[in-house]
């Protein structure tokens, strides 16, 4: 959570190696919010890497995914 910033992700994932990336979980089939999506690209103009997860099937993917980069 970041305080006084609002539509930030939810969570933070720091992986061995220096691997990060940050995650919007949201219900199955639930799309992020306008102001989630802003937040997500302005994340991702500075280089961040920003996934949502809607189904816990797509978790393994996403750390996969972290953790090649």
């Amino acid at each position: 959570m970041s305080p006084g910033f609002d539509g930030m992700p939810d969570r933070i994932v720091l992986l061995p190696g220096r691997h990060f990336g940050l995650v919007e979980v949201k219900a199955p089939g639930e799309r992020p919010r306008p102001l989630q999506v802003s937040r997500h690209r302005l994340l991702m103009r500075l280089g961040f890497r920003v996934y949502v997860l809607d189904d816990p099937k797509q978790i393994g993917g996403i750390l996969d995914e972290i953790q090649s980069t």
